[in-house]
């Protein structure tokens, strides 16, 4: 188990914990992932507005940093608001998608682009836009699946919603995106007793319409509680004619606004159960989400840290760049997922120059993307799922994963690459790829291959239970993974020019 001792691998990993408990929906996420690029001195860039976008370069005593809008004397208040480094910037869609990149300190328009994609959403169960249900005495939350969910872990689980609501302002009329998390189980969806389903040690597949519907409350309780009842004879406006007024008094609660003030709301159920590390020597992280958060964190993180080193930008020809997109689980088909423009869009304005017209055209043919997405460990209980001679392991690295059907999108020129880049750095890999009698996923990695013509490698890290409510993966992983895209960064643009020929 290479990159790194006991002690930052367990540090890596409980980083990852936090990030996410912090990241209950695609939102929160996404939100997190912004406080840390703040944190981390970079600029927030609107698509509404100009960017004027420079590669990184010394301002003043620093490398690359500085501290707009402050006249002397600084307070630290003042620092924490206003610093940035110049050439390290990010946008936001939807507040679901964020794209992070750091301007190279020899970038000119026309280099290339070293990029390293992943995705904020994971397979749960969300809240319908009328989701006022009863039945037998009980008050109901209606949900929708996402994505594929191994839909019988959610039953039996200590449940609440996260999520945002669209707040408005009654003074103004102003409306305002307002983050939501219920930290206390709130919901449960009970299994049925064996006594009435003899047979549900031998199958049990719930009918998704019928059988995941959670339990908030009774009718009984809610006709006692007088705040609910008055809540509910106010109710005015669509959205409290469309919820339980049980549901509504929860989050007005939360977010400290009265229910006529709720406009609208995207909320996922989450299980309450924190992320925690485990095993005998606490060698595994037992989480939600994992799938794909630990990607996200750890290509983030790869970002921040090949770039926070004073020079370490300097002779940089390139632009490092993180993509995080929503909806990859239910097909990437949106404004925010990868199959939209938003990428190429954000890589045409990076590279525009009134000096060089085919900068962008240029700039694809010398990228190359990293789709991190979890790979499937091998199962010790269900070996035979695995091809014989491709079966990722726990503590032994990152999984390149290949399917000569395009499902992945490597290839022998970027699995090369990563060899490489891998050797250098002392991470360990492995291959995955999927039996012929098996049906095989599939990631970004292709779309964004097809899509803008990059160079794409495929490469996650092992993990069991994959979209379950509660997955499992090792521990050495995380910093196994952070080294790796952090040598991706800092070697690639390189290695491109010394090791290929075209």
């Amino acid at each position: 188990m290479q990159a790194g001792s006991k002690h930052a691998v367990q540090a890596a990993a409980q980083e990852l914990l936090k990030f996410v408990n912090r990241g209950p929906s695609p939102y929160h996420v996404v939100a997190e992932c912004r406080s840390r690029l703040l944190q981390a001195g970079f600029q927030e860039l609107k698509e509404t507005e100009h960017w004027d976008i420079q590669p990184d370069h010394k301002v003043g005593q620093g490398s690359g940093c500085s501290m707009a809008g402050l006249s002397p004397p600084f307070h630290a208040t003042d620092l924490q608001l206003f610093y940035f480094c110049v050439g390290q910037y990010f946008v936001t869609r939807n507040f679901s998608t964020l794209i992070a990149f750091a301007v190279g300190g020899q970038y000119q328009p026309g280099n290339g682009f070293s990029l390293i994609g992943a995705h904020t959403d994971s397979p749960c169960l969300r809240v319908k836009r009328c989701s006022n249900r009863g039945h037998e005495g009980t008050v109901q939350v209606g949900v929708e699946t996402y994505g594929g969910g191994i839909w019988n872990t959610w039953f039996d689980r200590d449940l609440s919603v996260a999520g945002r609501v669209i707040v408005k302002d009654l003074e103004t009329g102003r409306l305002e995106q307002r983050l939501v998390r219920v930290e206390h189980p709130i919901l449960r969806i009970p299994n049925l007793a064996i006594h009435l389903q003899h047979n549900v040690n031998e199958s049990f597949g719930p009918n998704t319409e019928n059988h995941l519907v959670p339990i908030l409350a009774t009718e009984a309780q809610e006709a006692l509680e007088k705040e609910v009842c008055k809540a509910e004879t106010s109710c005015a406006s669509s959205l409290q004619n469309r919820h339980s007024p049980v549901l509504v008094n929860l989050l007005c609660s939360q977010l400290k606004v009265e229910p006529e003030q709720m406009i609208e709301m995207e909320l996922c159920l989450v299980d309450t159960q924190p992320p925690t590390l485990g095993g005998a020597f606490n060698e595994f992280v037992f989480s939600p989400r994992l799938d794909n958060l630990h990607s996200c964190y750890c290509a983030l993180q790869a970002l921040i840290e090949s770039s926070e080193r004073p020079g370490a930008l300097a002779q940089e020809s390139n632009v490092r760049l993180v993509a995080l997109y929503d909806n990859e689980e239910v097909g990437s088909e949106s404004a925010q997922g990868a199959m939209s423009l938003l990428t190429e869009l954000v890589l045409r304005r990076i590279s525009a120059s009134p000096q060089n017209l085919t900068a962008f055209e240029e700039a694809v043919a010398k990228s190359c993307m990293i789709s991190a997405d979890m790979a499937h460990a091998v199962h010790p209980n269900y070996a035979d799922k695995h091809e014989k001679n491709h079966r990722p392991e726990f503590q032994k690295g990152p999984t390149i994963k290949v399917n000569s059907n395009q499902r992945y999108a490597s290839t022998a020129i970027t699995e090369a690459l990563i060899r490489e880049i891998a050797s250098r750095v002392d991470v360990p890999l492995q291959e995955f790829m999927v039996r012929n009698d098996s049906r095989c996923g599939t990631t970004i990695g292709p779309i964004l291959a097809s899509r803008l013509g990059l160079r794409v490698l495929d490469i996650g890290c092992p993990q069991l239970a994959m979209h379950s409510i509660r997955e499992m993966c090792c521990t050495s992983g995380v910093l196994q993974s952070i080294t790796l895209f952090k040598g991706f960064f800092e070697l690639f643009s390189m290695l491109d020019q010394g090791l290929l020929s075209n």
